[in-house]
């Protein structure tokens, strides 16, 4: 039984995968190399916190896990049965940071990897013993969404599949194991196919931002939040769906680079919320409220399709 984890890299993610493990009853050993994000993750927990009471999210008999902030991948490796990695997306980062935790654990401590998509076979090349490394993508915000997907690669041993879906489980979240390593595993490549076709909507003129965000949050988006979408194939019939999908898959976007609209964007250092204007442009102001704003909204849909509400 996992009853202590090492967290290494804290980033966007990082305290709120903290604290929904401590609300879960684990105690964590959170690690980055940077002490700024050290200090920003300490900073968010309270919030994290806040909006796991609004989900009504406790302990084991209120028991609560410990978080603990260090400052050597030693002391975030003593003891732990289960290493999460959340580092940069990147592949050489990454490896180096196996690399580095290799020789810190025993043979039977997990490795997993919070890759949004990096194929974990080519990942757990760089540990020891890869029958032990697992993919385990949380989903952002990770305190507040329930889905974690879980990617055995090439080498993850069976067993390692089943004790991080049983982990997830024991935590009241929801794993979804998935069959074969595929580059950006499921919901990244749904959601790339989504955002590809949008951002190709707006860059040919067919609609503005403001409008398509209208258009996927209270149509796509309202449907699919209570019906899976190939329940949505079984409820539309599948007579429609092949009828309209003879025509119309002909015409969606299909393009295997990045859009103009994104690239040009990109390379003038507008890159959404984190520098002020991206598609959209936000004051300090704006930036401020749109975290607590969203985050109360998630909650309150969470509650509703638990049936809370």
């Amino acid at each position: 039984m996992i009853r202590k984890v090492a967290l290494i890299g804290l980033g966007t993610m990082g305290p709120g995968i903290a604290a929904r493990l401590a609300r879960g009853g684990i105690d964590v050993t959170a690690y980055d190399t940077a002490p700024a994000a050290i200090e920003r993750a300490q900073g968010m927990l309270a919030t994290a916190g806040g909006v796991l009471d609004r989900l009504g999210i406790e302990g084991p008999d209120s028991d609560e896990g410990k978080i603990r902030f260090v400052h050597s991948l030693e002391e975030a490796a003593d003891g732990v049965g289960l290493v999460i990695e959340n580092v940069p997306e990147n592949a050489e980062i990454k490896a180096s940071t196996y690399r580095a935790i290799d020789p810190l654990i025993g043979s039977d401590v997990i490795v997993a990897t919070d890759t949004s998509g990096i194929p974990i076979t080519g990942l757990q090349a760089h540990i020891s013993h890869p029958g032990r490394f697992v993919g385990m993508h949380w989903s952002n915000p990770p305190h507040i969404i329930p889905m974690i997907e879980v990617i055995g690669g090439e080498q993850t041993a069976p067993e390692t599949v089943a004790t991080i879906r049983d982990f997830i489980r024991s935590l009241g979240l929801l794993p979804v194991v998935l069959k074969k390593d595929v580059p950006g595993f499921v919901e990244n490549r749904v959601l790339y196919a989504l955002l590809r076709e949008v951002v190709d909507l707006v860059e040919r003129g067919v609609i503005e931002p403001e409008d398509i965000d209208t258009c996927v949050s209270w149509g796509i988006g309202y449907k699919i939040a209570v019906i899976g979408p190939m329940a949505l194939l079984d409820m539309a019939g599948l007579d429609i769906y092949r009828s309209v999908s003879s025509f119309l898959n002909a015409d969606l976007c299909n393009r295997g680079d990045v859009a103009s609209l994104v690239e040009e964007r990109t390379s003038a250092s507008k890159l959404g919320i984190k520098s002020g204007e991206g598609i959209y442009a936000y004051t300090p102001e704006r930036i401020a409220s749109l975290q607590g704003e969203r985050a109360g909204k998630l909650v309150a849909i969470r509650r509703i399709l638990e049936g809370r509400e």
